[in-house]
């Protein structure tokens, strides 16, 4: 077997390696409605707030190994493939800390309408 074959088939394996262990997007949570929600509502939409926090920090850190061992497996590149492979981790770990972000404050929106309503 040449070289050539041994690097596809090296290749190859690690991409099949990674699609059997992808990380999983958690399922955005479902807000509760403030100004019509029930105490037990507000209370369940904030354990599954931070439910969904604590799976997107799991999601984070999956990503980030992920990440660190594809460039291992690379080995040797140039300059220009590490920038592009670099932009793209931060555009996608970049994302999910926004809708963690995005989250936390329509959480945050409904809990003010919910006391706002209970004055």
């Amino acid at each position: 077997m040449n070289k050539l074959t041994k690097t596809a088939i090296f290749v190859a394996m690690i991409f099949a390696a990674q699609g059997a262990l992808a990380c999983d997007y958690p399922q955005r949570v479902n807000v509760p409605n403030g100004a019509s929600a029930t105490k037990d509502d507000m209370i369940a939409g904030q354990k599954g707030v931070k439910t969904y926090m604590a799976s997107m920090e799991e999601y984070l850190t999956c990503i980030e190994a992920d990440e660190a061992a594809a460039v291992l497996g690379l080995g040797e590149v140039d300059d220009d493939t590490k920038r592009q492979r670099e932009e793209m981790f931060n555009k996608k770990y970049n994302a999910a800390v926004e809708e963690m972000n995005l989250v936390a404050e329509e959480f945050n929106v409904q809990v003010r309408a919910y006391k706002d309503r209970n004055r």
